[in-house]
């Protein structure tokens, strides 16, 4: 199933194909400097508005990121008003970052009364049941970061909140979820994937896009 990089390297790809597909890439993740080095190095044309939004995007993952879920929920109600009404998850994976916060500070009373303010209504709805026990268990410990749920608290998960962020408001605002670079890498592993599956004995090991890209 491997295939001989020689193959697919006489392969001719247009400059501005790779380009743009960079750019998307760059304007999705709100990599706002490296966007403007290549706008000027390239020659590319990107217009205000696509700034202007990623502009008002990178304040609001930076708030998810930097300990701020409040501020990234009082942006984000500006720019896509309607979005988190409408996407209870997204909400309440929010407002567990703000929880979170609280507890990391040690603000257990604090932490303990925003949760019953705004987590626990969330309990009216079996799919939150679990999530809220997760959470309301890192009260029990005094190092929480020790605990069977210290995954909460990891930069990966803000991480992760913040990519969910991100993808709701472009797509609130019809614009592309995922960037073209990551459609590209969805579809060539699904294809190789399926390749894999219809060679069946001939393949020697799952296709793995990491190992692909090393080769």
């Amino acid at each position: 199933m491997d295939v001989d990089p020689r193959q697919y390297e006489n392969i001719k790809i247009n400059d501005n194909d790779s380009h743009n597909i960079i750019l998307s890439y760059l304007i999705h993740g709100c990599y706002k400097d490296t966007v403007e080095s290549l706008i000027a190095s390239t020659g590319l044309k990107v217009s205000a508005p696509q700034l202007d939004n990623m502009e008002k995007r990178k304040r609001i993952l930076h708030s998810a990121l930097e300990g701020n879920a409040l501020d990234a929920i009082s942006l984000t109600e500006q720019i896509s008003p309607d979005l988190l009404e409408n996407n209870k998850d997204l909400f309440f994976d929010l407002l567990s970052l703000h929880f979170v916060e609280l507890i990391c500070s040690k603000k257990c009373t604090e932490a303990l009364e925003f949760a019953q303010a705004k987590l626990t209504p969330f309990g009216k709805v079996s799919k939150y049941v679990q999530k809220l026990e997760d959470f309301m268990a890192l009260l029990a410990y005094e190092e929480p970061e020790k605990s069977p749920m210290f995954h909460l608290l990891s930069f990966e998960y803000r991480q992760h909140v913040a990519d969910s962020l991100n993808r709701a408001i472009l797509a609130h605002g019809n614009l592309p979820s995922y960037s073209e670079l990551e459609r590209l890498i969805q579809q060539a592993t699904v294809v190789r994937q399926c390749l894999s599956e219809e060679l069946g004995k001939d393949v020697q090991s799952a296709f793995c896009l990491k190992e692909f890209v090393k080769s």
